[in-house]
């Protein structure tokens, strides 16, 4: 796997900085609120276990599974399917969306408004990487652990076909890997 990394972008311990920080400025801003973290699989679970125990304020924690790349290495089209949906119903809670990488936003635009629909007493997005010149939403992250350029980053989470998510860094693949 390591010889299909171009370059590390983030080591783990960088990562370890940024989700202590991220979790310290939840756990302020949620002091009082019915939070409940929503992790979106299967790319946000690393981050999702590592943030939650950076967290020190209550929450409950749920799960959801979406669909939209396919095969691909991009959402072209927008459409999304819903492969797990929630258990717990969301009425009355403060959702924190936790996402591993806002990327175009299309799925996550999507995955907010089927959740709003359902009222929540408030809804927020946690993006682990932001990719903000990839948007093709009109949608941002109120937690953002830091930016990448628009290159194909894995580990920590991050995929390409199911593999190279158990890296403890974000790398860069090589772009052979993926165009062939």
């Amino acid at each position: 796997m390591l010889e299909d990394i171009k370059e590390v972008y983030y080591s783990e311990e960088q990562l370890h900085q940024i989700v202590e920080r991220l979790g310290k400025q939840i756990s302020n801003d949620y002091k009082g609120k019915n939070l409940m973290l929503v992790s979106i699989l299967k790319g946000s679970v690393v981050f999702m276990a590592d943030l939650m125990r950076e967290i020190t304020v209550p929450c409950s924690i749920d799960f959801m599974c979406v669909s939209s790349y396919g095969s691909d290495t991009e959402n072209k089209t927008g459409v999304v399917k819903i492969v797990k949906d929630l258990d717990i119903n969301v009425e009355n809670y403060d959702i924190l969306l936790v996402e591993d990488i806002l990327d175009s936003g299309r799925t996550l635009d999507y995955v907010r408004n089927l959740l709003i629909d359902r009222h929540p007493s408030s809804i927020k997005i946690c993006t682990l990487l932001d990719k903000p010149e990839r948007r093709a939403v009109d949608l941002y992250a109120d937690y953002s652990g830091a930016e990448v350029p628009d290159e194909f980053v894995v580990g920590y989470g991050l995929d390409y076909a199911e593999k190279y998510r158990n890296l403890p860094f974000i790398g860069v693949l090589k772009e052979e890997i993926y165009t062939n």
